[in-house]
């Protein structure tokens, strides 16, 4: 079994083979300057408080009854069945401001103080991967650019001024790695399905008052996943909502964190009572389309001043526009095709539903890691 990014990056091995030197002379070289790469390294990591993967601990399940339990892949609810194993990691300023040694524990609570501040202020923070069992070799296994959520993540934690954000992303993922090698079982085979990964970063200081954390816990757990909406794979419906704001410049909208989410629930939950899948969420008095509440959204349309097909989606500039990973892909691969143009621009709904009266709207679809690319069948609006 082979655990891979995109980019053929190999995760599976903690070592690598080195390269046979004919002259003994070569091999001292070579030695020495391993030891100095490996004392750099190490000098590199304390600098960085890192996480380390060679300190990574594994304490296998001995209770089979989660994975007997599991349901066929076609009767998986999106973020319910949680695998075997998690992954955890401690940061405490009063050890240094250190990581701790990672860990991968049997699947269980949580215990926290009541007056944690994760619970108080909203700090927390989260990311969205998933692992992939290879439709070619399924002995392989692929995790979609797990260094593109890294780097959200850290960004994340920055903006909720948590330590030990500067962290080694390559050590994180190395850890990943083994938490998705050890629950290799719980991967569905098959098109659609994967292992989703949430990452968490949580302050477990027991403070209540306004302050940055002291005490944080980094965990991931994983879980069997088909299609995200109810819907299955088929397209969506969206209401678009000009009177709630979800995000707004200045604000956290290009950060993973809860506080993005949950004031969105209510006006959600109104869209699914009027058969709606999700909310299409605008901003200003123009009504600027900026993302759907689990996705990134795009429109393929032909354009009115030039002619030319366009590909748009929300521009990252202002600061309220997640910058996700799939959306990310779907750009470069878009642009690397050069079939028509590819714009990350503000479109509003009065110019999408006059595309649409026109003719010219072709496609409407959202992207996302857990809604992978969804394509959209209306948009209420108005």
């Amino acid at each position: 079994m082979t655990l891979l990014t995109t980019g053929s990056v190999r995760l599976a091995s903690k070592t690598t083979s080195n390269t046979t030197r004919k002259y003994s002379a070569q091999l001292l070289q070579k030695s020495l300057q391993q030891q100095q790469q490996q004392k750099q390294k190490h000098l590199f990591h304390n600098h960085k408080r890192c996480i380390s993967y060679s300190a990574l601990t594994i304490e296998k399940t001995t209770d089979e009854t989660r994975f007997q339990n599991k349901p066929p892949k076609e009767e998986l609810q999106f973020g319910i069945t949680l695998s075997d194993h998690m992954l955890t990691v401690e940061w405490h300023r009063e050890n240094g401001g250190n990581w701790e040694d990672p860990k991968i524990v049997p699947t269980q609570d949580l215990r926290l103080s009541p007056a944690a501040s994760a619970l108080h202020y909203g700090l927390e923070c989260f990311e969205g991967m998933k692992a992939y069992r290879s439709l070619s070799n399924k002995d392989d296994l692929l995790l979609f650019r797990p260094d593109l959520n890294m780097a959200r993540m850290k960004n994340s934690m920055e903006r909720l001024s948590m330590p030990g954000n500067d962290f080694d992303s390559s050590e994180l993922i190395s850890c990943i790695s083994e938490l998705v090698k050890l629950d290799e079982r719980w991967i569905p085979e098959g098109e659609g399905y994967s292992l989703y990964l949430r990452p968490v970063v949580i302050s477990t200081h027991p403070f209540i008052g306004l302050a940055a954390p002291e005490n944080l816990l980094l965990y991931v757990v994983t879980c069997p996943v088909g299609p995200y909406y109810k819907s299955g794979f088929s397209p969506i419906r969206l209401t678009a909502d000009s009177k709630d704001v979800r995000a707004w410049p200045g604000g956290t909208g290009d950060c993973k964190v809860g506080g993005n989410y949950g004031p969105t629930m209510k006006a959600a939950a109104e869209a699914g009572e009027r058969g709606y899948s999700q909310v299409l969420w605008l901003f200003g008095e123009e009504d600027s389309i900026t993302e759907v509440g689990s996705m990134n959204v795009f429109f393929y349309l032909q354009n009115k001043e030039t002619g030319r097909n366009e590909l748009v989606t929300a521009p990252l500039s202002r600061g309220d526009i997640l910058p996700g990973v799939t959306r990310a892909s779907i750009l470069d691969l878009a642009r690397s095709w050069g079939e028509f143009d590819v714009s990350e621009r503000t479109a509003t709904m009065p110019e999408i539903q006059q595309a649409a009266e026109e003719g010219r709207l072709i496609e409407a679809f959202g992207a996302g890691t857990a809604a992978v690319v969804t394509p959209i069948e209306c948009i209420q609006y108005k």
